[in-house]
């Protein structure tokens, strides 16, 4: 956790995007991902914030299956992150906090994952947060996004993870 007034250091948010066929690994979200793209960041959740064609900032929230606009352009998204609670809601700040702070520790090649995804209720906590392989994470919710992807609002899903 941070002391109040300490400054954050993005990279403790961030997972180094290096080395990655992200093109594959997003595949299983055409249509959510739009068709040209710049990969800015990426947070321990594996969620994507992409710049767009026209500049504009978006966010890829994997485990929710939802594209979302942050800003019309960098320099509006370096004023907005520092508003309110984005940085917080946008880096999961609070949460990757918890799950370092119970010893889940993340190496390279690994995300956060939650155990249940809150597309399907699960919460945003420790105690339904794992470590995962990158590679493995983005199959895995991608697999389900293509499941859910059609299926109209309020319909009835198990979920069980192998």
């Amino acid at each position: 956790m941070r002391a109040k007034g300490e400054l954050l250091a993005l990279r403790d948010y961030l997972i180094d995007q290096e080395d990655y066929d992200w093109s594959a690994m997003l595949s299983p979200w055409y249509g959510l991902v739009p068709e040209e793209f710049t990969l800015w960041m990426v947070n321990r959740f594996g969620d994507l914030i992409v710049v767009l064609g026209d500049g504009s900032i978006e966010m890829l929230d994997v485990s929710a299956g939802t594209r979302t606009r942050l800003a019309e352009n960098r320099d509006e998204f370096g004023d907005r992150i520092d508003e309110e609670e984005n940085a917080n809601t946008w880096l999961m700040i609070p949460l990757v906090d918890a799950c370092v702070q119970q010893g889940l520790l993340l190496e390279p090649g690994q995300c956060y994952s939650f155990t249940t995804p809150p597309i399907l209720g699960g919460d945003y906590s420790v105690a339904n947060t794992e470590v995962a392989s990158i590679v493995d994470h983005y199959k895995l919710y991608g697999q389900l996004y293509q499941q859910l992807k059609d299926l109209p609002d309020g319909t009835q899903v198990s979920w069980r993870r192998t």
